[in-house]
């Protein structure tokens, strides 16, 4: 039954992530490029000085100010893809799978700054009479009322989407193996009952920070996320510089299995969708989950906004999927048959020893739990879209019994469900991003007059 269900949702993903998604999220994202004479990557120093507070204003509408918009983003962005992700991708692709990575990333922050502008030009009010931010709103705002079966669409596939089973499901497995069997809190072959317990203790800490609603989420994602990049960061930069000689090799590898594909994925395509797919899965650009955090932030003009977002990108996947993705090749332990945070456990505890699994355990509990209070704000926001604010209050239990269920379900089947989804909400996002990218350069223009950057 369980084999049955994988092969399933297997197929649902394969079926989504196919060459004309991978068009729509590249090629879009090229056009974007093109389309804005590389003005996001003009602006970068202009972005910085946004997001250190130089523009703040608390008068403004919205929720939460520049810096921890791009934080509740990066806690969404910044989790177990960056970890598990990566290590999934390298498992199924080969290691060309994260040249495709870095060519999503870079298409990326053009492509972020177009969704996230829009983000705040076409906010909307829910049913509660309350402003909100989101693709569906940009659809419903910006494209009009006759579109709102692609709005609609998106919110559907968003929640499902943005459900937890992917982080509490590695965050189980890594507690699993190095804290629960070596000190018999497990049994070796029969976990079931631990795996339950701990999706129930998780299930009750993250319901103490979900329901304090965005504003809590907001300032406790400022606080875990600066943190926890820090830690990993450092961890993975200390494994590089153990075996720094490894690292030219790591890199030719990267470059030449991405044109041969060779490794595992059957070929350049199988690894190109691969790598693209990981690399949405982890940065989210084009997605959409990441217009929902940013149209919450604290300001009036757009491309503010836009700029910050771009950012995501860069520190994603560039520099924190890259770290990852070394430390993964230089110690060799790609080739073995270790899948999702196991892979990464593995190479951690061959450069640290005990120590490095205690420590990869300590950042992976930190970045779940972080995409796990985002991805309650993005499910909630979309269930309220479809039926109303007054029902979106429930979305809360139903996420929290979901992050137990999460815990006991296994990585196969979770990573095809979460993914699958992921796809599909592309499609509306990408779509409306495209038709309304003329308006956002309309409103970069006038911006860059007044305030120059």
């Amino acid at each position: 039954m369980l084999k049955s269900i994988e092969q399933a949702l297997d197929a649902f993903t394969q079926s989504i992530w196919g060459t004309p998604l991978l068009v729509l999220l590249v090629g879009g994202g090229l056009f974007f490029v093109a389309y804005s004479r590389l003005l996001p990557y003009r602006h970068l120093r202009h972005a910085l000085h946004i997001l250190r507070g130089d523009y703040d204003d608390s008068r403004e509408p919205g929720d939460i100010p520049h810096y921890q918009a791009l934080s509740s983003a990066l806690s969404g962005t910044l989790g177990l893809g960056n970890i598990a992700g990566v290590a999934v991708a390298i498992h199924a692709g080969g290691p060309g799978a994260v040249f495709w990575m870095w060519i999503t990333a870079l298409v990326g922050v053009a492509t972020k700054f177009f969704t996230c502008t829009l983000s705040i030009m076409y906010r909307g009010y829910d049913s509660a009479g309350d402003l909100q931010g989101g693709p569906m709103y940009v659809i419903r705002e910006g494209l009009g009322q006759r579109w709102w079966a692609l709005a609609g669409f998106f919110a559907l596939a968003a929640m499902f989407g943005t459900l937890p089973a992917f982080q509490i499901n590695q965050l189980t497995q890594i507690v699993r193996e190095v804290v629960a069997v070596p000190y018999g809190f497990a049994a070796t072959g029969n976990h079931f009952t631990f795996d339950f317990i701990f999706g129930l203790v998780m299930a009750g800490f993250v319901g103490y920070v979900i329901f304090g609603g965005v504003k809590r989420v907001g300032a406790v994602a400022g606080r875990l996320v600066p943190g926890m990049v820090s830690l990993y960061l450092a961890a993975t930069l200390f494994i590089i510089a153990e075996n720094i000689n490894q690292v030219p090799c790591a890199v030719a590898l990267i470059f030449t299995d991405a044109f041969t594909g060779q490794a595992v994925a059957g070929g350049v395509i199988g690894t190109m969708i691969i790598g693209v797919r990981q690399g949405a899965f982890s940065n989210e650009a084009g997605i959409g989950t990441e217009v929902m955090a940013h149209g919450a932030a604290q300001t009036r003009e757009p491309i503010r906004e836009g700029l910050v977002a771009m950012l995501g990108p860069m520190i994603d996947t560039i520099i924190v999927c890259t770290c990852t993705a070394l430390s993964i090749l230089i110690t060799g332990v790609w080739q073995t048959e270790a899948n999702g945070v196991s892979l990464t456990n593995n190479a951690f505890q061959q450069a640290m020893g005990p120590f490095g699994a205690w420590l990869l355990t300590s950042i992976v509990v930190f970045f779940s739990v972080s995409t796990m209070f985002t991805f309650w704000y993005y499910g909630a926001k979309c269930l309220g879209f479809i039926v109303g604010v007054r029902y979106q209050y429930w979305y809360r239990y139903l996420y929290l019994a979901l992050v137990v269920a999460g815990s006991v379900i296994s990585v196969k089947a979770v990573v095809a469900l979460i993914t699958g989804f992921y796809g599909l909400m592309a499609i509306p996002t990408m779509t409306a991003t495209l038709l309304l990218a003329p308006r956002v350069m309309e409103e970069a223009q006038a911006y860059f007059k007044q305030y120059g950057g």
